[in-house]
């Protein structure tokens, strides 16, 4: 099982320099793939002759092909990331685009070559930080020009100028209109700039046990059980109806922890000590009535314990999580769970938070602006794309119309859900979700509550 963590942003960024520190044990995160079904996918090829035979919406529009501008571009693109799925979603849907081995390809004159750090997290956030520190004085062949980072550690160059401003590219509102709003308000820093985009977005549901809704609730149906976790006030009347039937209502009051503090409201200061948000003390105090009245335990998540509810016999109602959490995390690979059987549903929960992501930022200094900014604009904000994507890999992309159309789709029926197709509930979340609590000052104030938290006597 991958190990992915309550991770959290623990840099403070100063004067245009970084000061790290970085969590641990962060690790590769996968995307949710379904079967096409025999469905039809739109190749690169045919993006590009659609694209030539139609115009774009405006909120679309590759506006580096129609601008007429004169640009001296350099002819190496060098793009750093941690794993090799943008790389191949590159290699799949990027008009132009040629393989040459497995860290080099072609745009037309220019060779793109990939820096691949999949070690872990600390290890490809070092090499990345020293590249862009040398950026300034880095010959034109070794100059960073793209740059992927994941939710764990964006805000961390979203607030220093090595990621640019996406206005200073040419990208404009209008060309990311259709996205969800949370993934452009995460990597806007503190004066208002947009610094990277994302192909694919990762909001959270509640992931409930089918059974035991069946058993406590009188329904296994989504819509019904979403009135029984509404909001917390009716989750917890739920747990306990759960109790007395013999379950848990989570595996751990950790379980919440990631939603309360995505929805902070961002009271707590940066002053002489960071006083936690009052939306966190309510996690508190309501962790602590279901703690002493044994609706839930106190589980470290990712420890055997915690995971104990992926199986019938663990007696655990709901988890949360996205998509890549039910697909890859709750052991549907491995006969007798309940994902392997199908017994997992999912709803919209109490509130709505998110759980991943993968933005692609502009190195600051790159020497192939217009290029940078055609593949941003090409494989995050152009519909004919993203539907290719979403189509043939069950990515839930970063396009509000886009995911609409897939809401009925038997290809996003999904088997660890029992045949659901989850779309509905995932839009409903993330056109719903707005983000109180991504301060840098923030997330540490979130984190520092978290670790007061589990230091206290029992």
């Amino acid at each position: 099982m991958k190990k992915h963590r309550l991770a959290a942003v623990c840099a403070v960024v100063t004067a245009g320099t970084f000061t790290l520190s970085v969590s641990a044990g962060a690790s590769e995160e996968k995307v949710s793939k379904t079967e096409t079904s025999g469905g039809e996918e739109t190749s690169k090829e045919e993006i590009s002759e659609k694209e030539t035979d139609k115009e774009q919406t405006s909120g679309e529009k590759d506006e580096t092909e129609s601008s007429g501008k004169e640009t001296s571009e350099g002819k190496i693109l060098n793009v750093f990331s941690w794993n090799e799925e943008f790389k191949i979603r590159m290699e799949e849907y990027y008009p132009g685009y040629e393989a040459v081995d497995d860290t080099t390809g072609t745009i037309g004159e220019v060779t793109v070559k990939w820096v691949i750090v999949p070690e872990s997290s600390a290890d490809y956030q070092k090499e990345l930080d020293q590249a862009l520190l040398n950026q300034a004085s880095a010959s034109e062949e070794e100059k960073i020009d793209l740059f992927l980072v994941e939710e764990e550690y964006a805000r961390k160059y979203v607030e220093t100028d090595y990621a640019m401003d996406l206005a200073d590219l040419g990208i404009t509102e209008e060309n990311t209109a259709g996205q969800f709003s949370f993934t452009k308000e995460y990597v806007t820093d503190a004066d208002g700039r947009q610094k990277g985009s994302a192909w694919y977005a990762c909001p959270g549901v509640l992931i409930y046990n089918r059974e035991i809704a069946g058993e406590v609730l009188g329904t296994d149906e989504p819509s019904k059980v979403q009135e029984s976790v509404k909001d917390w006030d009716t989750f917890l009347e739920t747990a306990e109806a759960m109790k007395e039937a013999g379950y848990s209502m989570t595996s751990s009051v950790y379980d919440t922890y990631r939603i309360f503090a995505e929805n902070a409201d961002g009271s707590g200061n940066a002053g002489d000590g960071i006083t936690a948000e009052e939306h966190l003390k309510e996690w508190e105090e309501m962790s602590k009535i279901m703690a002493d009245n044994q609706e839930t335990g106190t589980f470290e998540m990712w420890s055997e314990d915690w995971s104990k509810g992926f199986y019938p016999d663990g007696g655990v109602f709901c988890y949360f999580g996205p998509s890549w959490f039910y697909e890859y995390d709750m052991d549907s690979d491995v006969e007798g769970s309940v994902a392997a059987q199908g017994g997992w549903a999912v709803t919209e929960g109490p509130e709505s938070f998110f759980w991943g992501g993968t933005w692609l930022c502009a190195a600051e200094g790159t020497d192939n602006p217009e290029l940078v900014k055609n593949i941003m604009l090409k494989m995050t904000c152009n519909k004919e794309v993203l539907n290719g994507i979403a189509a043939s890999s069950g990515d839930f992309v970063n396009h509000i119309n886009v995911m609409k159309n897939y809401a009925e789709d038997e290809r996003f029926d999904n088997a660890v859900l029992g045949g659901q197709n989850p779309v509905t509930q995932i839009l409903n979340c993330a056109k719903s979700l707005k983000l109180g609590n991504t301060s840098g000052y923030g997330v540490i104030s979130a984190e520092e509550f978290l670790d007061e938290i589990k230091e206290r006597p029992q």
